[in-house]
């Protein structure tokens, strides 16, 4: 007994975090329908289990503060759905003119960003689940109805934030870790460009797949960040918010590592230097990788501290020429700060807790937002919105399903060509067509295993996989959709016939609501379509505010004992910013050629945002880790030129050079030179960067404008 129990928490440890979520939901599904059984029978199960599913939909790893608010406000709106569908099931016209406005109310929920997507779906699935089971046929029915739907989720919001306070130390050790992981991730890619032959390397393959990493790392920062700060006195937390800061940090020292490069030749001894800086960053990597086991499985770290794979000798290669050897200098000292970095990550984790750079109150600012202000509407009453536009989509997109389900042959679940149209149409082309294969593939899956679980004919096993249904659905909708669609094809499916067994499974009928869904939901992406290049001009223009915000905090001589926060909430907003270019390109792809965005110039703009990034992350190492070298009035005095002329650049004001500032053909200066002429060469090519990212903004802008 005790071996078996071991076995099953090592493999709940090993779960990821949406995992667990599911694992929840269904317990929590499961004990709204136990207790309803037990006090109302099989009618009030199937009613209080759908007021749980409606709630469940906003149950996701979060906060408890954060999860009571949003899983009570999703049991809200899934109940009023409820009643208003309850109430007019006798009416079809005007039921059909109340699908389109729960559509288009769901679809401006949006309005108010991530938070409220899982919501805006609650009240598609209520009219799915209200119009699956009988009509009620007087008041007293109907009032029943929504009594055991409000209790239903009520169970489950109870239940929802005792798990979620139970939860909490393993969904914010899972977030650090998979933060950890996506570094290592990115140390990797960045060992593979350094090691590739520079003959055969192409410029969009660096760009890709560094850009990739980095999305990838960006989705995985704010979640750990809304955990782990909110948290901030629980125990163990201080711990895990000093790795991830340090996580943070690791990342822009990586990017400062990567400059100059070039300037050390082709030749053999190049080439075995460059081998020597991967190995260092693979290795790196790795640390990272078992940093973040011991993280998940809160222990020590078992990996061994990286070697020092054959840099020294690497180095000691350019004795002979001081000019390279003072480059090769500089650049294993790069290296060796990224190893720094990774052993202050390890002595956090082991204990050594060094004071946190920022304040628990800090830290808040970096949480994303929360709460339901009304003016988060103001920017969406205008048909130029891609929020109002998708809102009115939706609306006519299901008020059209619904009324043409009731003109098919096979009009006896009208509610399943309702939600196969809804599943599947997005804000965005791209979007749709993927979710339109997955939903075809997923449904047909679906069908199969329900005829496997009819053959068997065990009326208790449509329960049991319901719940399993359940969970799977609501683990998986945001990690791979085809499973979710498959098991929200039993869902229904099974759920339908819990209701009403003698229907049966209605096999056929599903298969062709999903196809005519699925088809309808890729012809409504044609009305009023919100094609990217619509917002470019926001895009670019977000991009050049996040550039002088952060090349303003950037350039500034650092005080002794002074909150570097501004400089924080800076660079964040441009990495968010770069983001938004790169998704915006990647959205483009599925749009038709005549209105695809510039690709080639975004790609051109991605780059020169990456290398401005560079620069600034270099200037700030010199200034934080080398400021001894620097004569602070003439360092003080040459950032704030630098500063007044990226200003102007970014603003269209000025095209010139700096002036005053040390040409950017240099000498790389020799071990404990005074470092004033670097610094000014520095700014030199800071301001050359922010000069590329107004002219390839520019060439955005031009090239998107021609189409």
């Amino acid at each position: 007994m005790t071996s078996a129990l071991e076995a099953i928490r090592r493999w709940l440890v090993q779960l990821p975090a949406y995992g667990l979520n599911g694992i929840g939901v269904a317990l929590g599904v499961l004990l709204v329908q136990l207790l309803a059984g037990l006090l109302g029978g099989v009618e009030a199960s199937l009613l209080a289990s759908g007021g749980a599913i409606y709630a469940s939909l906003a149950d996701t790893p979060n906060p408890p503060g954060r999860t009571w608010r949003r899983v009570a406000l999703a049991a809200g709106v899934g109940l009023l759905s409820s009643v208003l569908i309850t109430a007019l099931r006798g009416h079809a016209l005007v039921l059909g003119v109340l699908v389109a406005v729960l559509a288009f109310g769901g679809s401006m929920l949006l309005a108010w960003g991530v938070r409220a997507g899982p919501i805006s779906f609650v009240p598609v699935l209520a009219i799915v689940f209200t119009m699956a089971g009988p009509a009620p046929g007087h008041w007293q029915a109907q009032a029943q109805h929504a009594l055991w739907t409000a209790a239903g989720g009520l169970v489950y919001l109870g239940w929802a934030l005792a798990v979620s306070r139970w939860l909490q130390p393993r969904y914010r050790a899972l977030a650090l870790a998979a933060v950890l992981d996506a570094t290592a991730a990115l140390l990797r890619s960045r060992a593979a460009l350094l090691a590739a032959d520079r003959r055969e390397a192409t410029g969009a393959l660096p760009l890709q797949d560094w850009m990739q990493r980095q999305v990838v790392l960006d989705e995985r920062l704010q979640p750990a960040r809304d955990l782990l700060f909110t948290a901030a006195d629980a125990p163990g937390a201080p711990r895990q918010i000093a790795v991830l800061l340090h996580a943070i940090a690791l990342r822009d020292t990586l990017l400062g590592s990567e400059l100059d490069l070039d300037l050390l030749g082709d030749d053999a001894a190049a080439e075995r230097l460059r081998l020597a800086l991967a190995a260092r960053i693979e290795a790196t990597a790795a640390a990272l990788h078992w940093l973040a086991l011991a993280v998940q499985w809160d222990r020590p770290v078992a990996a061994p501290p990286p070697g020092d794979q054959g840099l020294p000798a690497a180095l000691a290669a350019f004795a002979h020429e001081p000019q390279r050897h003072a480059l090769a200098g500089a650049l294993g000292e790069r290296a060796q700060h990224i190893a720094d970095d990774l052993a202050q990550m390890l002595r956090t984790w082991q204990g050594q807790v060094a004071p946190a750079p920022l304040a628990a109150a800090e830290l808040q600012f970096f949480v994303s937002p929360e709460g339901w202000p009304l003016a988060a509407l103001a920017p969406h009453r205008r048909l130029s919105s891609p929020i109002l536009r998708h809102a009115i989509r939706s609306a006519g997109a299901l008020a059209t399903a619904y009324f043409l389900a009731l003109a098919l042959p096979w009009a006896s679940h009208p509610h399943w060509l309702v939600l196969s149209v809804a599943v599947v149409l997005r804000g965005n082309l791209d979007q749709t067509l993927a979710r339109r294969d997955a939903r075809v593939a997923g449904t047909v899956l679906g069908c199969l295993l329900v005829l496997v679980f009819a053959w068997l004919r065990q009326p208790w096993l449509s329960g049991v996989v319901f719940l399993l249904a359940v969970g799977v659905a609501h683990a998986f909708v945001n990690v791979r959709y085809l499973v979710t669609a498959t098991a929200a094809t039993m869902m229904a499916l099974l759920q339908a016939h819990m209701a009403h067994p003698a229907g049966g499974f209605a096999i056929g009928e599903r298969l062709a609501d999903t196809v005519l869904g699925a088809l309808l939901a890729w012809a409504f992406c044609y009305v009023l379509p919100a094609w990217e290049r619509r917002s470019l001009a926001l895009v670019v223009a977000r991009v050049q505010q996040a550039a002088r915000a952060l090349v303003a905090e950037a350039l500034r001589w650092p005080e002794p004992g002074q909150s570097d926060l501004a400089l924080r909430l800076a660079r964040r907003e441009f990495y968010e910013a770069i983001g938004s270019i790169a998704a915006s390109a990647q959205r483009s792809h599925a749009e038709p050629t005549r209105v695809q965005l510039p690709v080639p110039a975004m790609a051109t703009l991605l780059t020169r945002c990456h290398v401005l990034l560079a620069q600034l992350s270099a200037v700030r190492t010199l200034l934080e880790r080398r400021r001894e070298r620097l004569d602070e009035p003439s360092a003080r005095q040459a950032l704030v030129a630098a500063q007044a002329e990226v200003e102007g650049v970014l603003a269209g004001r000025a095209e010139a050079g700096v002036g005053g500032l040390a040409d950017a053909a240099l000498g790389w200066p020799a071990p404990q030179a005074p470092l004033l002429p670097w610094l000014q060469r520095r700014l030199q090519l800071v301001v050359q960067g922010a000069r590329g990212v107004r002219q390839a903004s520019a060439a955005v802008q031009a090239a998107g404008a021609r189409r």
